[in-house]
């Protein structure tokens, strides 16, 4: 199983601790022997040492004292202590969107955390104290920890225990005095196979009857009992062809695959919540207080675009155009709409029992709720802005050809000074972004991640308080009823 002798510190040192873990992957009809090696999977491990290089080019922003475990930690792995922990979180994660251009996989594992570690203590001391012993666990060897909530649901419309196939969603198949066996699946596993322990967590609120459902749990990446299929992405294989023109981000990506869990034993020191129905509702809305406004992930990815159509424009000799200056304006207006909720989110945080501190649940809906919309108008807007060629341009290997390449760099000149293949590396990370790989973290997982935007409008109408408004309207109307 997964062992470290020394704290992961940088980038380098967290990309060998994922080799020789033997891991049972398949992409594409074919098991993966390395998956540290592949074309397709390494920029979104790339992506995740950006997390730890970070960290120690700025420690004050990415890492953090932990009172838990007296250790500085990867700010990923810790235990909010302050409110203003909370909000450095969200300004870490915009400068690692900044920095990517992708989703760098390590949110879900931090808000799961967070949120287990406020609801294991309404549990009870011996929840709590497992689950404290397993986060110093992972502060001492500083890993990636990811958080695995959504299920394959089956027919939504029945409950876990009521679905023709019990497996459609993750459950407890057997109890041993030592441990339990867990079986099921796990869907839209964002960074799994680039984690070194995944947390099992229920997936929606659930009944009594439901209790073999209500699981938490902490198992190893690297356990014989898990499968993992690596999902597609839209232009994925354009990595495995050479060049690094038409990835349009070559170094970094996202990652999203299935996890099967075939009777997996987990001991009792690993196993968090064991049948309490009455807290998978608790755990389901913290952690998406915590994760929505967590999307403030998303803005860091647009100042990329903004930046891209911007510099799109200037390269197409368009940049003091009046509507081209007054788009990017609306992007920028969007954008940071998106992050002045999310961060108002965290600097509202209250202390929880258990000491850590909760972003505002309202604000935090408003801010996913903005995700799902505004990225969309901001892809749009920057795909007008960069005009057709970011959909029709020609290969890279054609600006290569001896033949074709000089009538390329004639035919797609813009701005006299500008080089055609800037230009085209330009429409490239537009396209990527919008259309291509990375389209799945700016725009699907926007819709989608933390719960679609029903999910989020569920949780605004619960908590807007229409009778306090309408007292405030009757107050100054003179209404005295």
């Amino acid at each position: 199983m997964t062992t470290a002798t020394l704290p992961i510190t940088t980038g380098a040192e967290y990309l060998e601790s994922l080799r020789d873990r033997n891991l049972r992957v398949f992409f594409m009809g074919e098991r993966i022997a390395e998956p540290v090696d592949h074309p397709i999977i390494r920029p979104s491990i790339n992506a995740v040492a950006r997390t730890y290089d970070l960290a120690v080019e700025h420690p004050e922003l990415a890492s953090a004292h932990s009172s838990l475990s007296g250790r500085r930690v990867n700010r990923f792995l810790h235990i909010t202590e302050s409110v203003e922990d909370v909000v450095a979180q969200n300004r870490m994660q915009r400068r690692l969107g900044q920095l990517t251009g992708t989703c760098f996989q390590r949110c879900v594992g931090m808000d799961a955390l967070n949120s287990l570690y406020s609801v294991t203590h309404e549990m009870g001391p011996l929840y709590h104290q497992r689950f404290k012993d397993f986060v110093i666990r992972m502060h001492e060897a500083n890993y990636v920890i990811g958080g695995a909530m959504t299920d394959p649901k089956g027919d939504r419309g029945k409950a876990p225990a009521e679905q023709a196939d019990p497996d459609l969603f993750t459950r407890i198949v057997e109890r041993r005095p030592d441990g339990v066996v867990i079986r099921g699946a796990k869907m839209h596993q964002t960074g799994c196979l680039n984690s070194h322990w995944i947390v099992v967590m229920p997936t929606m609120r659930m009944r009594p009857a439901d209790k073999d459902y209500a699981v938490v749990a902490a198992i190893p990446v690297d356990h014989p009992g898990l499968t993992f299929i690596y999902g597609r992405q839209s232009c994925d294989t354009r990595a495995m062809e050479g060049g690094s023109i038409d990835q349009g981000n070559a170094q970094f990506a996202g990652q999203e695959a299935m996890i099967l869990i075939d009777d997996v034993f987990v001991p009792n020191e690993l196993i968090f919540m064991d049948g309490e129905t009455d807290y998978a509702a608790m755990l389901v809305e913290r952690f998406t207080a915590y994760h929505r406004r967590s999307y403030v992930c998303k803005t860091g990815l647009g100042d990329v675009i903004i930046g891209a159509a911007a510099l799109a424009a200037d390269y197409n000799g368009v940049a003091a155009v009046s509507h081209v200056r007054d788009k990017l304006v609306e992007m920028a207006h969007l954008n940071e709409t998106i992050y002045g909720a999310g961060i108002a989110a965290s600097h509202e945080s209250k202390q929880t029992a258990a000491g850590n501190f909760q972003p505002d649940d309202l604000l935090a809906n408003v801010c996913k709720h903005n995700v799902t919309r505004f990225p969309y108008e901001i892809a749009r807007l920057a795909q007008d802005l960069a005009g057709g060629l970011v959909a029709t341009m020609p290969s890279e290997k054609d600006l290569e050809n001896n033949e074709t390449g000089p009538l390329l760099r004639k035919y797609l000149q813009g701005r006299a000074g500008v080089k055609v293949e800037d230009r085209m590396r330009v429409m490239r990370l537009i396209e990527n972004m919008t259309l291509g790989r990375n389209a799945v973290g700016y725009l699907t997982e926007s819709m989608h991640g933390a719960g679609s935007p029903q999910a989020q409008r569920i949780q605004i109408a619960r908590q807007m308080d229409l009778e306090t408004k309408k007292g405030l309207a009757k107050n100054l109307a003179g209404i005295k009823d």
